[in-house]
């Protein structure tokens, strides 16, 4: 199933979901329930979500 990020809160803005159990990391647009999904290979996926937590992401 998916999961919506613990970062999401509670006021429904703009939130991600992932689904667990996959060879790779599907994501989409929690306001898109039935819209599409980016696909990343899980390492890549691991890599982003450590760069998110550790501040080190450049624009």
């Amino acid at each position: 199933g998916w999961r919506k990020s613990s970062f999401s809160g509670g006021g429904n803005g703009n939130c991600l979901e992932v689904a667990d159990g996959h060879p790779v990391v599907p994501v989409r647009d929690s306001k898109l329930a039935h819209g599409p999904a980016l696909v990343f290979p899980a390492a890549d996926w691991s890599s982003f979500v450590l760069a998110v937590k550790a501040g080190t992401l450049r624009s």
